[in-house]
């Protein structure tokens, strides 16, 4: 029968307890060697962002309402001014701005006629005539188109200017020379005026013609057309307006006058002052 020595069975229980503790302390070492971080495996934030489809929502979007609007300037200021010496006169609207404009006339052997626009330009242009009668002039727009002329009556002759591009032009006849309407002391006419036709004021020359001293009158009128720019004029036909008509019959005082519309000069313009 063996018996069982006490002191080396103590010894191997020892020996089985360390192997034990060094298996433990192996396996808790690869645990904590292959444990991820918290830091790392904490997911990352995730930042979220809207993205507008541009889906249509229940109303129709509202579009926004776009005005155009047309400044009319009228002629740009001028350094020129009115004349102290000039007698003034409200006139049409010259440069097309809606305003009301002023024509004048100046005295003495250098005189003028000129225009002062509400926006604040001044042009004009020597009275090209030998008569010794005072001048008066009215401002009108004529022809389909409205361009803007002054009939500037001298007494024995009326001056055309064109008013177009801000300045005061003599208006040319198809021969190049200043377009003239005769007062009676020519045979081409007794005076000029501006005859609704269509709708249109037309410029045309009148003349009326007595054969018995006056108690009666025949009337003729050309009409005169201006070109585009309104510098260049040139005549029609004459035609035959009254027959017989009595001195004082309005064809008659109108073909003795120098008048557009219902405007007259020497009582709707400017005048030229008293020297």
């Amino acid at each position: 029968m063996s018996t069982e020595n006490p002191t080396a069975s103590r010894r191997t229980w020892a020996w089985v307890v360390v192997a034990c503790l060094v298996v433990v302390a192996v396996v808790v070492a690869v645990i904590l060697a292959t444990r991820p971080d918290d830091d790392a495996a904490a997911p990352a934030p995730t930042t979220s962002t809207a993205t507008t489809t541009g889906a249509p929502s229940s109303a129709p979007p509202t579009a926004t309402p776009t005005t155009t609007t047309t400044a009319r300037t009228g002629c740009a200021p001028t350094d020129d001014t009115t004349p102290a010496s000039a007698v003034v006169a409200e006139v049409v609207d010259v440069d097309g701005d809606g305003r009301e404009d002023q024509g004048w006339i100046t005295g003495g052997a250098d005189r003028r006629f000129g225009i002062t626009t509400a926006s604040g330009a001044t042009f004009s242009a020597a009275i090209d005539s030998a008569s010794p009668e005072p001048a008066s002039a009215v401002v009108q727009r004529v022809q389909r188109d409205e361009l803007p002329i002054a009939l500037v009556d001298v007494g024995r002759e009326a001056l055309l200017y064109s008013l177009s591009d801000c300045a005061v032009t003599p208006v040319q006849n198809a021969q190049g020379e200043p377009y003239t309407f005769d007062r009676g002391f020519g045979d081409a006419g007794t005076g000029v005026g501006c005859t609704s036709d269509g709708g249109v004021l037309r410029l045309a020359g009148l003349n009326a013609v007595s054969a018995d001293d006056g108690a009666t009158f025949d009337v003729t009128r050309t009409f005169v057309d201006l070109s585009s720019d309104g510098r260049t004029a040139t005549n029609g036909e004459a035609e035959q307006v009254a027959t017989g008509a009595a001195k004082d019959d309005p064809v008659v005082t109108t073909a003795q006058e120098v008048s557009c519309d219902d405007l007259v000069a020497g009582q709707d313009g400017p005048n030229e002052p008293e020297s």
